[in-house]
């Protein structure tokens, strides 16, 4: 609760609320809501099921526009590739609202501040936030400055392991393999960290709270590895 200021929070998103409640309430996880017992306090559940709703018509209509030779398949293989866990919490570190998020001592203490499925949700439910209070202008302003940008980068991510298994045939070598480095952390908060392998060289390592995230992180690094190698970056 300590953490909680709307002012920096609306200088971090570029927008002012008139209704202050909602920001507050965009930021309140159902434990935290739960743990105060304010039966006039909402989780931010609700808002994050309108963000979503909005941030689909955003990012479709963007894209359909930002590419009007690609096919419908393409361009829903594209949006869900921009609006997945990875690059939602990653939009949402860099806007601080871990810092922010009320939270329960408890989520607090198995580290929910930087939680992707958490931070996730604060990207959406802050959009539907900014919807409800001022419209679709400011919503679409968010979404466009913080999410639709770098698009191809962006991408990358939600395909990692496949993409960087058509690189390196392409390429002409061998199998991509990936080995576990580490596992830490209770059960509720596992950290893994694994090594991406193409004929047992070792190419990135990535870290993620499961081995298939892990893995997919370490995916990433390669790729962006490799594409900077041949000056694609």
């Amino acid at each position: 609760m300590l953490n909680y200021n709307e002012k920096e929070l609306e200088n971090y998103i570029q927008y002012e609320f008139k209704n202050k409640a909602l920001l507050k309430q965009a930021m309140s996880h159902s434990s935290f809501i739960n743990e105060i017992k304010n039966s006039n306090m909402e989780s931010y559940e609700r808002l994050e099921y309108l963000g979503d709703a909005v941030l689909e018509l955003i990012s479709s209509e963007f894209l359909y526009h930002e590419y009007p030779d690609m096919p419908e398949g393409k361009l829903t293989k594209l949006r869900a590739s921009i609006v997945c866990e990875y690059t939602l919490s990653s939009v949402s570190r860099f806007l601080h609202f871990g810092d922010y998020v009320l939270l329960s001592k408890g989520e607090e203490m198995t580290g929910g501040r930087d939680r992707d499925s958490i931070l996730c949700d604060l990207f959406e439910s802050v959009l539907g936030a900014i919807y409800l209070d001022g419209g679709m202008e400011p919503s679409e302003k968010y979404v466009k400055t913080f999410l639709l940008t770098d698009i191809e980068h962006k991408s990358l991510f939600y395909d990692a392991k496949t993409t960087l298994q058509e690189m390196v045939q392409k390429d002409g070598k061998g199998v991509v393999t990936y080995m576990q480095v580490s596992e830490s952390g209770p059960d509720h908060n596992k950290c893994y960290v694994m090594d991406v392998l193409v004929d047992d060289v070792k190419l990135a390592t990535g870290e993620g709270r499961s081995k298939k995230n892990a893995q997919q992180r370490a995916a990433y690094e390669a790729i962006l590895k490799l594409k900077k190698m041949a000056g694609g970056l």
